[in-house]
């Protein structure tokens, strides 16, 4: 960007936008097309709580399989791509902010990008491979599954996005501590409602009824609550402090006019 955004007209920031998007989605295409090729490999990663079983896959419509395929693969390429995308988001952006203000939103485009990965890889590894092999189990040897590959991708991928998203709460409680919109004390009171409502939601998340797996997504979450609260409390005290630092040079300086 070569203006500053202050400069710039609301038609100038929409081409702006239009760039950013497009680079956007043709870098997940451009992934999505590299997926494609390695498609194979990665439905038997995801297959394999199937396959482990001795349970196996069906489709149902001719093109079915291709569609689930080209599905995948352009996940995997927004997945894959998501540098790409928040590096344009980042480019956009960082033009209006102050410099300190810049630092902060870097930081936040790197560390949203591991969190949301962490969350999906949490999610598959540590809680969907158990979720899936205890529900084939849980329905008995008198029940067979005939499981569509459509929906079985499809329910996959419902399944590990909003781990992605849940991950990001200690980086958006940074900066909601930053703007002042939530403190430690808040986080510290209303901790038994947050235990509760991370036990619902780990319910909801979960693809099984029994409380081990449950509990097994609710510990990392109460963890990235209780990191969360600790970030706020960190911000809190940088905040203060400076606060107190500005009020005594701003005291300082009037004394100083006084005696003058």
């Amino acid at each position: 960007m070569a203006k500053k955004t202050d400069e710039m007209s609301i038609i100038e920031h929409l081409e702006e936008l239009r760039k950013v998007l497009i680079v956007s989605i043709i870098g997940t295409i451009v992934f999505a097309v590299g997926a494609y090729f390695f498609i194979d490999q990665i439905l038997a990663v995801l297959l394999e709580p199937l396959t482990n079983t001795g349970n196996k896959i069906f489709f149902t419509g001719v093109t079915e399989a291709l569609w689930v395929k080209i599905k995948l693969s352009l996940f995997v390429g927004f997945l894959a791509a998501l540098p790409v995308i928040l590096w344009q988001v980042w480019s956009f952006i960082i033009p209006a902010l102050k410099k300190n203000e810049r630092v902060y939103f870097t930081v936040f485009v790197l560390i949203s990008f591991f969190s949301f990965i962490g969350g999906i890889t949490f999610a598959f590894f540590g809680v969907y491979r158990l979720g899936i092999m205890f529900l084939l189990r849980f329905a008995g040897p008198e029940l067979m599954p005939m499981l569509t590959i459509d929906k079985y991708i499809a329910f996959t991928i419902t399944f590990l996005l909003p781990f992605g998203i849940v991950f990001e709460f200690p980086l958006v409680s940074f900066f909601l501590a930053k703007m002042e919109l939530i403190s430690y004390r808040f986080m510290s009171k209303n901790r038994r409602y947050a235990i509760l409502a991370i036990v619902v939601l780990a319910a909801v998340l979960t693809p099984t009824p029994d409380i081990i797996t449950c509990l097994i997504v609710s510990g990392p979450m109460y963890l990235l609550y209780e990191v969360s609260a600790w970030i706020v409390k960190i911000v809190e005290r940088r905040t203060a402090r400076k606060k107190r630092l500005q009020e005594a040079a701003e005291m300082s300086e009037a004394q100083t006019s006084d005696s003058c």
